[in-house]
């Protein structure tokens, strides 16, 4: 049995099938932990949503800010933005069990074995967060979007404010700051205030902030946390992160990371992909 990462698909289905061919996927004997964007940007969203639904247990899935914004817009919520390609999940007759299967995936994944942890978030973990206290605080999120409060989370949910976390945040305040650093997340500082508007790899962090898993003394170090979201920063490898959008999209590649719990050996796999969005759109 083979556990493999996968990257940003953004709907690149036809890319994410090559990937499968090339690792050889049973879902029979395989499991796949996809690190969120599920969908939007690429061609063919719906059948990437069509395909992770029929792995059924074979696939665990994370949501990331393109996926909660296919949610938003399919509430009515939000309106969608010039280069979206939503329109083949939003217009499909299957609409109502894609968009229900999304809304019931995960805003953190953890794996442990003995002492080892894998800590799974779309973008980031704020740097005074533990790991226990990440899925105690992802899992309040999905509660809520899996729930009646769903609607208002959705009209909420956008916005910079509040800048960093609080233990006395209460209500959708608390929850806006949650979903910002688990899908949104690249630089804060070293206290845990967030930056948003910079999209650049390490080397364009604004003054005073830093990538958010070089904050000195943050307290998932201790494990190991896979993340997509920052194609700019692509692939990168180290005892304590796993970066793994390459930017399959934007003409990059669709990357998986077969990983072994027991003895942290890996294999990084990649297939190239075609652009489907110009860089920065």
């Amino acid at each position: 049995m083979a556990l493999y990462l996968i990257g940003d698909v953004q709907g690149c289905d036809a890319a994410l099938q090559r990937l499968l061919d090339t690792l050889d996927f049973s879902p029979s004997r395989d499991t796949l932990y996809f690190l969120g964007d599920l969908v939007n940007r690429g061609p063919d969203s719906a059948g990437v949503l069509r395909r992770l639904m029929d792995y059924g247990g074979a696939a665990h899935c994370l949501l990331g800010n393109h996926d909660l914004n296919l949610l938003a817009v399919a509430q009515g919520t939000r309106k969608p933005h010039r280069n979206d390609t939503l329109d083949g999940v939003l217009q499909a007759p299957d609409r109502h069990a894609l968009l229900y299967w999304l809304r019931h995936q995960h805003m953190a994944m953890l794996l442990k074995r003995g002492d080892k942890a894998l800590l799974m978030v779309h973008a980031g973990v704020l740097p005074t967060w533990t790991v226990d206290q990440t899925m105690a605080r992802a899992q309040e999120v999905e509660t809520v979007l899996q729930g009646g409060q769903a609607t208002e989370l959705l009209q909420t949910m956008y916005g910079n404010a509040p800048s960093r976390w609080n233990d006395g945040l209460i209500g959708m305040g608390r929850l806006r700051v949650i979903v910002n650093a688990l899908t949104r997340l690249r630089f804060c500082t070293a206290d845990g205030e967030m930056e948003f508007e910079t999209k650049e790899g390490t080397a364009g962090a604004p003054a005073g902030y830093l990538p958010w898993f070089d904050v000195p003394d943050r307290q998932t170090a201790h494990a190991t946390v896979a993340f997509g979201h920052w194609s700019t920063l692509g692939w990168m490898d180290r005892t304590d992160v796993l970066s793994l959008d390459t930017g399959c999209v934007w003409g990059g590649a669709l990357s998986a990371l077969e990983f072994n719990l027991q003895d942290d050996s890996q294999q990084l796999i990649q297939v190239r992909c075609q652009a489907a969005q110009q860089p920065g759109k």
